[in-house]
């Protein structure tokens, strides 16, 4: 038996165990079984460094806490010789060995007593197992000899009746013959199978924060990345930039320097000196070739013939240092290569890459041409490729990734499958965060041309899906292309007209959605394809919601999540499928589903690693945040999905939420610093192709001019919405949400715009009639009547509408109202409307609304002490929401800590910690303990 570093080890401090809860639940789910009497045998299989020996240890910890005795053994490569000699170190050795031991080695070491050494270690093992459950783990059997193969195999069929689980080890791929004899024979009786992936996203980012300390910033994640999540290398790649390359600055780790040159790596080393002479100096040259070499390249560079390779290629396969790709040898990982090549002398890695570069030097080895040629069958490994990328799609959505660029970078430019992988890999790419390589992809497909009909139309397809949340005029346009190609299948036709029913009606042109959509219809059920119905189904909820019938709405919109989540994420049209539910909610006063919903998304999203979707998420958040009052975390949220200079497109779905929240909180707490900036970013809105922005765009601009004390200025700005045409005008005449209906109605009576306001208040009471089982909806209207009539009745009975709805800024503004027509005769109670309108605005951080309520408060004689709108105990600078992390990070918790405490982002935290630095006048988390320790003690 051997004992071996385990991958998740650095400097002999194991880090916690990150991203293996499914596995390790599968573990524990056997041992619950095991302890109610039933055995049996868990075949655990990955590469090399993927961690199946911490899951082993891990599982033997477990069960021993459950009072399970353990026996633990492992193969090593260099002692195969000793016969049985895993097996018996395990049951041997240890704190409670089987009894008989010097029995057991005596027969071991004796010639000709295999077959009582069976029987003897069978009787042993079927007498412990009467006094308890038996845990036998046996790790590394690619490496057992062949009597611990047949020892084992026998043994665990002999005793199945019997409370033994036996849980082995294997690395995946080339093992040799009889371990694939015995792992046959064991999978015929029953055994069960867990298979080690790489790790996600998530898990990488955890383990680089157990390393280093701190949170990584992006550089340092992509770095991670490279070890495309295989623990061991992760854990060796990171434990070299700790001490030299990585340094942390306000909380984060990062690397000032950029990435570092290549390292030598613990565990590549020992496996290389595992290896034969031969099979060393094979890979040794690969590695300085660099990418993939054909054996008569190396054979070449050797002075040996290709023949005389075979051992040394076998055993470099069995290794795991090397794969086959098609007729070419390469590389495991990328990482293996460097650091391989990081060990050899640098004047050899250079003599190896000159002579490598000059082949032929002056006689050209028969196959050195060959090399430069894509292999013939890296076609077959680019269907395995892309076989593996759409089974990945739908859970791990970067692995597929590289899998889909993989596929294309071994498919030649002039391959006829060339444009179907193209449009496979474009909405991978841009799920992970990488939109403009995405459409730079597509873009050249479409640009260099000769492209079959049903191939353009794929490739229209991907980009027409990706310019949803960046373009929807570039959407309409690319799906319309599609759709009007000759000669396309049905399927394809189908989904381009879906498509481009979604990008008609996000961009605000429902007259247009519904026609296209309708003809969509017939052509999806011709071809039975359920994704576009889903996606159609979303655009007849769209069409509902306009016309005001929020019922059918939000059946359709249920009926297309439901279809969407049956068909999986990756074959939606519509991503992520229940963004649209959540938006409907929100804006008929469901927010508090709103909000699990869209919390749901962000969860979901961020542990697949679907950057795009958890964006997208992060903006519907945003609006929903705002509504309820929760500006600051709106803002946050707004901050943390912002477009970046990478953006493909002016980033409409950001216009229609994020951008619109920044102005509306500006307008909520007087910034008018953000509020200018945003104003600049409408002004851009209202010349936008897409209707739905032009109007966002105005409403924004309108918001702006009441900042300033314009109403004439701000109806100005809405003239555009409310005179377009009626079939695309938007549902709440010119508003976004039907709470803006009141506020229009002040803007406009402040302007003078009886008609204008009467408008609203009209629209605002037809949608309440459609939808009498929507609370918020009557409330929003009695509003709207009760500010054109001057009709206290009217206001205070919105007032107590509003109080079941969770909406507390269109709540605290009925109740200023009221307020405000009480004043003039009721002073006494007008100021108990006030004093509540200003909890509620003070509650929100609503700084502007809070200073003209207190206003109207000194305007009906009450004299206060002005408190800060956000008071929060002893912190009365700070809101509530930054306190909590305040006082977290004071206890020493990284961001990332805090976010999974308080069920937030990173971002948010980071934002929220910035935003009390500025407020308590502090510059590094150090000073928090103190600031801390002084407010609780009240200095």
């Amino acid at each position: 038996m051997t004992t071996s570093t385990a991958p998740e080890e650095l400097d002999g401090v194991r880090t916690p165990l990150r991203g293996r809860d499914a596995e390790m639940a599968f573990i524990e789910e056997r041992l619950e079984a095991l302890g109610r009497g039933r055995g049996g045998i868990v075949r655990v299989e990955g590469p090399a460094g993927i961690g199946r020996s911490r899951i082993l240890a891990e599982a033997a910890a477990a069960a021993r806490r459950g009072g399970t005795r353990v026996f633990e053994g492992a193969a090593d490569p260099d002692d195969q010789f000793v016969p049985l000699g895993p097996l018996l170190e395990g049951v041997l050795a240890g704190e409670e060995p089987l009894s008989g031991a010097q029995r057991l080695r005596d027969l071991a070491t004796t010639p000709g007593q295999r077959f009582w050494l069976l029987q003897e270690l069978g009787d042993r093992l079927r007498e412990a197992a009467r006094n308890g459950p038996l845990l036998v783990v046996l790790d590394d059997l690619q490496w057992c000899d062949d009597l611990t193969l047949l020892t084992f195999h026998t043994l665990a069929a002999g005793l199945s009746s019997h409370p033994i689980l036996w849980l082995v080890a294997v690395r995946a791929g080339s093992v040799p013959s009889g371990v694939r004899t015995t792992l046959d024979r064991i999978r015929q009786a029953g055994a069960h199978e867990l298979v080690v992936e790489a790790l996600e996203d998530r898990a990488i980012a955890r383990i680089t924060e157990d390393v280093l300390g701190a949170p990584p910033d992006p550089d340092v994640l992509r770095l991670a990345r490279r070890a495309e999540g295989v623990p061991q290398l992760l854990v060796e790649l990171l434990g070299s930039l700790r001490e030299e390359a990585v340094t942390i600055e306000n909380g984060m780790a990062g690397l000032p320097d950029g990435p570092p040159a290549p390292r030598q790596l613990p565990s590549v080393a020992r496996r290389l000196d595992q290896l034969s002479e031969e099979a060393r100096e094979l890979v040794q040259t690969a590695a300085a070739v660099g990418g993939t070499a054909t054996v008569a390249l190396l054979a070449e560079l050797l002075g040996r013939s290709s023949a005389a390779l075979i051992t040394a290629v076998r055993e470099s396969l069995d290794a795991d240092l090397l794969a086959e790709s098609g007729d070419r040898l390469a590389f495991r990982h990328d990482l293996i290569r460097e650091a391989v090549d990081a060990g050899l002398p640098l004047p050899l890695r250079q003599a190896l890459r000159r002579q490598a570069a000059g082949l032929p030097p002056g006689r050209a080895p028969a196959d050195a041409a060959e090399a430069e040629k894509p292999a013939p069958t890296d076609a077959a490994e680019a269907d395995r490729l892309r076989t593996e990328a759409a089974e990945l799609a739908a859970t791990a959505p970067r692995p597929a990734a590289e899998r889909s660029l993989k596929a294309l970078e071994l498919t030649a430019a002039d391959a006829p499958e060339r444009p179907r992988i193209i449009a496979e890999t474009i909405p991978l790419l841009w799920q992970t965060g990488r939109a403009v390589q995405a459409r730079e992809l597509g873009a050249s497909a479409l640009a260099a041309g000769g492209l079959e009909p049903e191939d353009e139309a794929l490739v229209r397809l991907a980009l027409a899906r990706l310019a949803v949340s960046f373009d929807f005029s570039e959407a309409v346009s690319q799906a319309r292309a599609g759709a009007g190609l000759p000669g396309i299948s049905v399927t394809a036709r189908g989904r381009l007209l879906a498509m481009l029913a979604v990008g008609l009606s996000m961009s605000g042109e429902h007259a247009a959605a519904e026609q296209v959509a309708a003809e969509a219809w017939e052509t999806a059920a011709t071809a039975g394809d359920r994704a576009a119905e889903a996606t159609l189904t979303t655009v007849r909820s769209a069409v509902s919601f306009h016309r005001m019938d929020l019922t059918e709405a939000f059946r359709q919109a249920e009926r297309s999540a439901a279809l969407a989540d049956a068909l999986g994420v990756s074959t939606s049209l519509w991503v992520p499928e229940a963004l649209w539910h959540a938006l409907l909610s929100n804006t008929t006063g469901r927010t508090a589903e709103a909000l699990a919903v869209a919390e749901d998304g962000i969860r979901i999203t961020r542990e697949q690693g679907r950057t795009a979707a958890t964006r997208m998420w992060l903006m519907t958040r945003s609006r929903i945040l705002l509504e309820i009052g929760r500006l600051t975390d709106a803002r946050a949220d707004a901050e943390a999905a912002s477009p970046t200079a990478d953006d493909p497109g002016p980033g409409n779905l950001a216009d229609v939420t994020l951008r619109y929240v920044m102005m509306r909180v500006a307008h909520h707490t007087g910034d008018r610093q953000t509020a200018q900036a945003y104003a600049a970013e409408a002004r851009r809105m209202r010349g936008d192709d897409a209707p739905v922005v032009r109007h966002f765009g105005a409403w924004m601009l309108a918001l702006m001019a009441d900042l300033e004390g314009r109403p004439d200025r701000a109806m100005d700005e809405l003239d555009g919405v409310m005179t377009s045409p009626a079939a695309d005008r938007p549902a709440y005449a010119g508003l976004i949400d039907p709470a803006d209906a009141p506020v229009l109605v002040r803007m406009a009576l402040r302007a003078g715009a009886h008609e204008r306001a009467a408008q609203a208040v009209a629209q605002a009471e037809r949608r309440a009639a459609l939808n009498p089982d929507l609370t918020f909806l009557a409330a929003t209207a009695a509003h709207a009547r009760g500010l054109l009539d001057n009709d206290l009745d009217r206001l205070a009975h919105a007032v107590r509408l509003y109080e079941d709805c969770p909406r507390v800024l269109a709540r605290a503004s009925a109740l200023e109202d009221a307020g405000r027509k009480l004043a003039a005769t009721r002073k006494p109670e007008a100021v108990l409307y006030f004093e509540k309108a200003l909890s509620l605005y003070a509650r929100a951080g609503a700084e502007r609304d809070v200073a003209r309520v207190r206003r109207r408060l000194r305007a009906s004689g009450v004299r206060r002490r002005p408190f800060p709108a956000r008071l929060d105990g002893e912190w009365p600078e700070l809101t509530p929401a930054e306190t909590r992390v305040v006082r977290l990070v004071a206890r020493g918790l990284t961001n990332q800590q805090v976010a999974e405490i308080l069920s937030l982002s990173p971002h948010t935290v980071s934002s929220h910690l910035r935003r009390a630095f500025t407020k308590l006048d502090v510059t590094s988390r150090a000073e928090l303990p103190r600031l801390v320790k002084q407010r609780d003690s009240g200095e």
